[in-house]
Parts: C-alpha cells; sequence; structure tokens
C-alpha cells in the first residue's frame, strides 16, 4: 500500500477568482488531461477548476456545507477543503485505518467517476482523502 500526494482541495465561494488568483499570481497551468469526471448529481454539483504545478493538482472547489448531508456521508470534503493522496491498494489502507480505530466515509464513486474515494480527520479535523483509481 503505498500513498503518493495527488491535490489539495480548496473550497472557496468563487471558483473563477481563485482559478484566476492561482494561474495569474503563483503562475500554475490550467490542468487539463487526465482530469476526473465529477459526479454531479450524486451529492454536490459545485463547480471546479483544477491547476497545477506539474506535479501536484490543486482543486479549486466551490464550497458546498451541505455536500456531506447531501450525499449520506459523516464528512464533507467541500465544506473547508481538503489533501488527497492516491494509492494502489485502497483496500488494505481502510484494513489499516480500522486496525488504529479511525473512522472513514467511503464516498466509493460517488464524487467522481473511476475513482474510489474515502474521507477521514486527522487529529486536528482536517480532512484526508485517499482515493484508488478504479473500474465503476
Amino acid at each position: 500500500m503505498k500513498l503518493k500526494l495527488h491535490h489539495i482541495n480548496l473550497a472557496t465561494e468563487n471558483v473563477d477568482r481563485m482559478n484566476d488568483f492561482y494561474r495569474s499570481i503563483l503562475g500554475l497551468d490550467k490542468k487539463t488531461e487526465g482530469l476526473p469526471v465529477l459526479q454531479k448529481n450524486k451529492g454536490y454539483g459545485g463547480d471546479v477548476s483544477f491547476v497545477t504545478d506539474g506535479d501536484i493538482q490543486m482543486h479549486l472547489a466551490q464550497k458546498d456545507v451541505h455536500a456531506g448531508f447531501n450525499s449520506g456521508q459523516f464528512v464533507n470534503p467541500v465544506s473547508h477543503g481538503h489533501i488527497a493522496y492516491r494509492t494502489d491498494d485502497l483496500d488494505t489502507f481502510i484494513a489499516h485505518l480500522e486496525e488504529h480505530g479511525i473512522r472513514y466515509s467511503d464516498w466509493g464513486h460517488q464524487a467522481v467517476e473511476g475513482w474510489r474515494q474515502i474521507f477521514f480527520y486527522d487529529p486536528d479535523g482536517n480532512v484526508i482523502e485517499v482515493h484508488e483509481v478504479t473500474e465503476n
């Protein structure tokens, strides 16, 4: 089970303003290839802009404090943003969390087509995503 930093998600009230800032001030590029396909009818329908430094993506997501309720999940990854890691073995990672008594929300493919995602909190309440690219 290997984890690799994949993206940082920032929740915002104004996706266009954030996109302009990160592209013009920090010089990040608009990400156009290998983007996730959002499942906008399954609990989160917000806009998202994707930018990158060439290695790590940033997902600039429209803030939605109700996405957890709308999707039936107790962890809401778009109320305040999150940090995301990609793994090649999500089941082993889930077993690792369970061994340590860490509760998580299994979003499955609910938010992104082709990504099986879980979300959980660190000790200070920051949201962490771990996902695996899978077949639906």
